[in-house]
């Protein structure tokens, strides 16, 4: 049961984390950063950063492998995913811009 409780504070904790930043409209983005238009303005993502929490993920998928917890490896597995496609969308929506 604490492991299980455990399990989803982290996956909320990373889930709830910030994935867009946002950043004034005069800005340049940095390296490793895309920037979209919206309607409210710019919109600035860091690829490197998502790259990194995909990198994590997976890294803990792998440990959670190691103790046994299969379901909670696989939730983990398909968060960083659903990262991974986000970047991809991501660079082809800049590529196609």
């Amino acid at each position: 049961m604490l492991r299980r409780i455990s399990t989803i504070a982290v996956t909320a904790a990373m889930t709830g984390g910030v994935l867009f930043a946002a950043l004034p409209a005069h800005a340049a983005p940095a390296a490793g950063q895309q920037t979209m238009s919206a309607r409210g303005g710019a919109i600035t993502v860091n690829i490197d950063e998502l790259r990194r929490q995909s990198a994590e993920l997976k890294s803990r998928a792998a440990q959670l492998d190691r103790l046994g917890e299969r379901q909670a490896a696989q939730r983990a597995r398909a968060q960083a995913a659903a990262i991974d496609r986000r970047i991809q969308q991501l660079i082809d929506a800049e590529n196609n811009m």
